[in-house]
């Protein structure tokens, strides 16, 4: 029997998922995933903070990663919630409001990364393309605008999917796939039609990640281009080595995210649970950690800056001791 979330007495719960099969071992995920949440924040922080002081690292390939880290901060403070109360809680319920919001701030935050990493490819086409004119063309106030265009872009198309799925009825069972909400998953539940939500969700990713993965790789089709006009092999390498960490990071996240996106809304047999988990796990929680340290091995500059700011307090901790 179909219940509907307006009419019913008692609030619409959403039940989520946890790993089958580990019994009570649960616990001690834990500990990897606890670890893996306080590398993402004190990690993300730390380039912010360092970012943010040091007028040396005001430019755009620096602004463009803070704004990087600044969607990973988000991606993580919005499954963290759901993610500590399935595995050290063990409570596997959700009430519909925090699901629909948890599920916006999911979608709207992945749309930012995809948007930020599209920008830091044109960033580095502009480099290679013309270096001479790199400085005039990005400047502060033109990444800034990018920056905000980027969130109210994301904002404004994921704001309608809360509101468009609490129209809808679902029926008894409500268990989700994943260890959080997202679009496609709760949209499986409902008992009712649900053509013109699956249709404007399916908009948005097409309108989002889809384009701009495409872009992303036009602008890699333009980098060669370029490249390959650079008269020696020697300078040809130096150029494509400016966008190893860009294109890792790009990889990294978008490779489980389509997987993820084309099982659920073209796959017609349900694969394993623990399959739905390692792709939502890969997507949702290396990237914020493992993009620390894909640019930590290119980006000497900023851990110079954090080593010595690190140094610097320590000395001084020791003179007022």
């Amino acid at each position: 029997m179909a219940v509907s979330n307006q009419t019913e007495a008692r609030p619409l719960l959403f039940i989520l998922m946890d790993i089958p099969g580990l019994g009570a071992a649960h616990h001690w995920l834990v500990i990897p995933l606890g670890a893996m949440y306080l590398v993402s924040f004190l990690g993300n922080g730390t380039i912010l903070a360092v970012i943010q002081t040091k007028q040396g690292l005001h430019a755009p390939m620096y602004l463009f990663l803070c704004m990087l880290a600044l969607a990973d901060l988000g991606l993580s403070a919005s499954t963290l919630p759901s993610m500590l109360s399935v595995f050290l809680l063990r409570s596997r319920a959700v009430v519909a409001q925090a699901c629909f919001t948890q599920l916006f701030s999911i979608h709207a935050f992945s749309v930012i990364e995809s948007a930020v990493l599209l920008a830091m490819a044109f960033d580095r086409f502009v480099a290679i393309w013309n270096p001479l004119r790199y400085a005039s063309i990005l400047t502060s106030a033109t990444v800034a605008k990018m920056g905000v265009a980027i969130v109210l872009r994301s904002v404004s198309l994921h704001l309608p999917l809360p509101f468009m799925l609490r129209e809808l009825r679902y029926g008894q069972a409500k268990a989700l796939s994943h260890s959080y909400c997202v679009h496609p998953d709760v949209l499986k539940l409902a008992c009712v039609d649900t053509h013109v939500n699956s249709a404007y969700g399916l908009f948005v990713l097409l309108s989002t990640l889809g384009l701009g993965s495409l872009l992303i790789l036009l602008s890699y089709a333009m980098i060669l281009k370029t490249v390959l006009s650079i008269a020696t092999w020697k300078e040809r390498l130096r150029a494509l080595n400016t966008c190893v960490s860009h294109i890792c990071a790009v990889l990294l996240f978008y490779t489980p995210l389509l997987s993820l996106s084309m099982i659920h809304r073209f796959g017609k047999k349900r694969p394993p649970p623990q399959v739905y988990l390692l792709l939502s796990y890969l997507h949702f929680l290396l990237p914020p950690v493992l993009n620390l340290v894909i640019y930590s091995v290119k980006t000497k500059e900023i851990w110079r800056r954090v080593f010595g700011m690190f140094q610097r307090k320590g000395r001084g901790f020791r003179l007022r001791f």
